[in-house]
């Protein structure tokens, strides 16, 4: 297999896990809610809880920090290697206006995830992980 597509695969790779962390983040919170409502004993797994949180709350000080996801950053480094096409800013930022065609400064992303990081920290009181 040639270099080039071995780099693609590693940044399709990295594309699709990207993928799954966002659906971790945001589905999570919305199985949350939902399973509180459902009564869903797993929701409350505290291992499930932390990671959602830990997951949110590193997106969080990484938009505070300014800092481009390392996700991002080592999937646009591979497609560069393979020679193809890359996009400037963040993950978010870019599928966001590839998807809905709306593009937003940086700034809108970080108060849009430390809202979210926040309505993550205040369902721990409303909806209390169980150890």
């Amino acid at each position: 297999m040639e270099a080039a597509t071995l780099y693609l695969l590693g940044a399709d790779l990295l594309l699709a896990t990207h993928v799954l962390f966002v659906a971790f983040v945001v589905g999570g919170q919305l199985l949350v809610l939902i399973g509180w409502g459902a009564r869903w004993a797993w929701v409350r797994n505290m291992w499930f809880r932390v990671a959602h949180l830990a997951a949110i709350t590193v997106v969080v000080l990484q938009s505070w920090a300014g800092m481009i996801c390392p996700l991002t950053t080592w999937e646009m480094a591979l497609r560069a290697r393979a020679g193809d096409a890359v996009y400037a800013g963040s993950f978010i930022s870019h599928w966001m206006s590839v998807i809905l065609y709306y593009q937003a400064p940086e700034w809108v992303f970080t108060i849009v995830y430390t809202v979210f990081g926040l309505v993550v920290a205040a369902t721990w009181i409303w909806v209390r992980p169980q150890r």
